[in-house]
């Protein structure tokens, strides 16, 4: 049992990174994606529309970061809080 606790405690963190970074690139792509679509239609009509839906992604990416970099250290500080024993 002692091995899957610590592959648990190991893990956890990492985990955590893994989905951190998962969520700011998944923003980073569709920004990405907005862009490209004035190149797509080559149409100037389109480049306001995009840049706004941009602008408002970019936004959001900034909320979702914070949201998850704050997540990722109130868990990790908890599992670290919960692997070490207290001395009496």
């Amino acid at each position: 049992m002692i091995p899957v606790e610590i592959i648990g405690v190991v893990s956890k963190p990492f985990a955590l990174m893994i989905r951190l970074y998962a969520n700011i690139s998944a923003g980073h792509i569709i920004v990405l994606s907005l862009i490209s679509l004035i190149f797509i239609f080559k149409s100037i009509a389109i480049a306001p529309v995009s840049v706004a839906f941009v602008l408002f992604m970019d936004v959001l990416e900034l909320l979702v970061g914070f949201l998850q970099a704050f997540i990722f250290t109130m868990l990790t500080a908890l599992f670290i809080g919960t692997a070490v024993q207290e001395h009496h």
